[in-house]
């Protein structure tokens, strides 16, 4: 296992963390208990030191597996990282209390990294109205937590006023290759590595999507080269050759995938991703791109939409399952997470969007499509 310094931190992390919202399960939501603990406790025992959960992972069962998997010692073996839930935040004293409850679920006195979970301008306009900074720093004052952070899920020029706010310790960004353009990318990540935070990387396949239902003509581009042992690989290890980042989560739910993630860390180093295999990278990312349905570059110039919908969100709900060719996830995270007020049936098709748009989408069209997939 490599390690790297985290930030201003002066901690070493394991450059593969271990992110516990994808634990094995035994039959639709139900969590394999026993199997999760031996996971975890696996991953530890191969040099993984950096384990992530947060309140509403598995339905708030993560939390207190984790918490067992460190008990016997193991908890002196990690740095912990869990998330103060943004969104079920309505005053000061929700903070504190949600903070005491995930002590007492991870069965610890303290916390090594906390973050804000999902920041977005929503949610950072309503914990500074309810005093985020004077929780963060009471409860670090009591010993609650050491280190503390964000996470995030919005676009770029917020990413970097959020990051000013603060004397941040880390944050958290999602970042593969095909997302460096993607909410704080690859800019937000230099941003932030320049100013001294640690940075975690979360969704490094995707979802997934870069590792599984993989084209022929793609799986043939990754064979072309003998350094790269599979898109897992290679998506990894794309990742862990910018100095920028500290470790980079996986859901990892197989003894075979922590093992194989932990071989790809041996050889994910700062300047060990050659120009050949970058290549390579560019011209998959050419292939799924040729995939896109609505050619949204996330301009946002169709924003705001008279009626409320979040156009370019829409556009990537239509896009995602024709790029990776698996709609079921895209449909839960529509239909579960993706705020109704937001979605493409409220379109009343007013035009503006059509004509502000400069890559000339046919969005009304593109979101009726979106509200036939989804439903």
């Amino acid at each position: 296992m490599k390690y790297r310094e985290f930030g201003k931190t002066g901690i070493e992390v394991s450059t593969l963390g271990f992110g516990c919202m994808r634990l094995p399960l035994l039959s639709g939501t139900e969590v394999d208990v026993d199997e999760s603990i031996s996971l975890i406790r696996h991953g530890i025992d191969r040099g993984i030191n950096y384990i992530d959960t947060a309140w509403p992972y598995h339905g708030g069962q993560s939390e207190i597996i984790t918490g067992n998997a460190l008990c016997e010692g193991y908890r002196d073996k990690v740095y912990l990282a869990t998330k103060l839930p943004s969104w079920l935040v309505k005053s000061r004293e929700d903070m504190d209390s949600f903070l005491d409850r995930q002590l007492l679920r991870l069965q610890t006195e303290y916390i090594d990294f906390y973050l804000l979970h999902a920041l977005n301008s929503d949610y950072w306009k309503s914990l500074k109205e309810y005093n985020v900074f004077d929780f963060i720093e009471k409860a670090r004052a009591a010993g609650k937590i050491r280190h503390i952070g964000f996470s995030f899920h919005d676009e770029l020029p917020l990413f970097k006023e959020i990051v000013e706010a603060y004397d941040w310790d880390f944050c958290q960004i999602q970042y593969n290759f095909m997302d460096t353009k993607y909410q704080a990318g690859l800019e937000g990540l230099e941003y932030a590595s320049k100013r001294g935070l640690g940075v975690v990387i979360m969704e490094p396949l995707r979802g997934g999507n870069i590792a599984r239902n993989i084209p022929d003509d793609i799986a043939s581009l990754w064979k072309s080269n003998n350094n790269i042992k599979s898109p897992v690989d290679a998506a990894l290890r794309f990742i862990w050759d910018n100095e920028g980042v500290g470790t980079v989560l996986s859901g990892m739910n197989s003894k075979q995938q922590i093992d194989e993630n932990i071989k790809s860390s041996d050889h994910g180093l700062v300047g060990g991703f050659s120009s050949e295999e970058r290549k390579i990278v560019s011209e998959v990312r050419d292939l799924y791109e040729a995939r896109i349905i609505a050619p949204c570059t996330n301009c946002r110039y169709c924003m705001p939409c008279p009626s409320g919908v979040d156009i370019p969100a829409n556009l990537s709900y239509l896009n995602n399952p024709s790029v990776y060719g698996n709609l079921e996830p895209f449909k839960i995270s529509f239909n579960n997470y993706f705020e109704d007020d937001k979605k493409a049936h409220n379109c009343t098709e007013c035009g503006e969007c059509e004509d502000a748009c400069p890559q000339h989408i046919e969005i009304i069209d593109s979101l009726k499509k979106v509200v036939e997939i989804m439903a």
